[in-house]
């Protein structure tokens, strides 16, 4: 049994579209970003950084429970505990690796700061808008032309595509039309065509995500709640 800590957003859906993908059984615990529930003490425990998903393996390595933080970690170990979408050893191994952290070390940091600074942030900064929509626009631009010459990022369906699909579900954040990138379009209808891709994506599909944040959730993710945890909970 997998425990999933998790709330529906991009990274979070990675975890949930994984588990599906290799068909391990798993119960979702739904920790709401939107009111703070990712700085309680227990889940900090987990969770060092106050991030979703984490997931607790009740059967890890050595049958022992095991602790897993940050998505792309995540991939890689229900991959690897499952023998699916990553190769054990060899190229088409590092193929894969390098596209997940390709997604891990650009696409969601960049994506993410064109969402915030085009529809979370108080004041309109030009330069941050235009800094961060034309990284995401580079970033499509490079995805196109791999997937002008491949069927799936590492050429073959893999923890990469996991790990990249739901950060284009959420394209209407950062104003990409799909049709200016014909190649991500056929490859990210393709991808959402598939049954355990659908599955994760429901999960908690009902809950409210960050949307147009209220006064509470903006507080909690832009402001002193943020700042305090990062200082270890000390009050400055």
């Amino acid at each position: 049994m997998i425990d999933l800590y998790f709330w529906p957003t991009p990274n979070g859906q990675k975890a949930s579209i994984m588990l599906e993908e290799i068909g391990l059984e798993y119960r979702v615990h739904p920790v709401n970003i939107l009111r703070g529930e990712q700085f309680r003490p227990a889940f900090l425990r987990l969770s060092p950084n106050n991030k979703i998903p984490v997931i607790v393996d009740r059967a890890g390595p050595g049958k022992k429970p095991c602790t897993v933080f940050e998505s792309g970690t995540i991939l890689q170990y229900l991959a690897d505990k499952s023998g699916r979408l990553l190769p054990r050893r060899g190229r088409s191994r590092y193929e894969v690796l390098q596209w997940l952290n390709f997604q891990v070390a650009n696409v969601g940091p960049m994506f993410g700061q064109c969402g915030h600074f085009l529809g979370y942030a108080p004041r309109k900064i030009p330069y941050a808008i235009d800094r961060y929509r034309n990284e995401t626009l580079r970033l499509y631009g490079v995805m196109d032309r791999r997937l002008a010459r491949h069927a799936f990022l590492a050429g073959r369906y893999s923890i990469a595509d996991v790990a990249t699909w739901p950060w284009i579900a959420v394209r209407w954040l950062h104003r990409i039309d799909l049709d200016d990138f014909p190649n991500v379009k056929r490859w990210f209808e393709a991808v959402g065509r598939r049954p355990a891709v659908k599955r994760g994506m429901a999960v908690l599909a009902d809950q409210t995500r960050i949307g147009n944040p209220d006064a509470r959730t903006r507080e909690v993710f832009f402001g002193r709640t943020q700042l305090n945890q990062g200082r270890g909970g000390k009050k400055r």
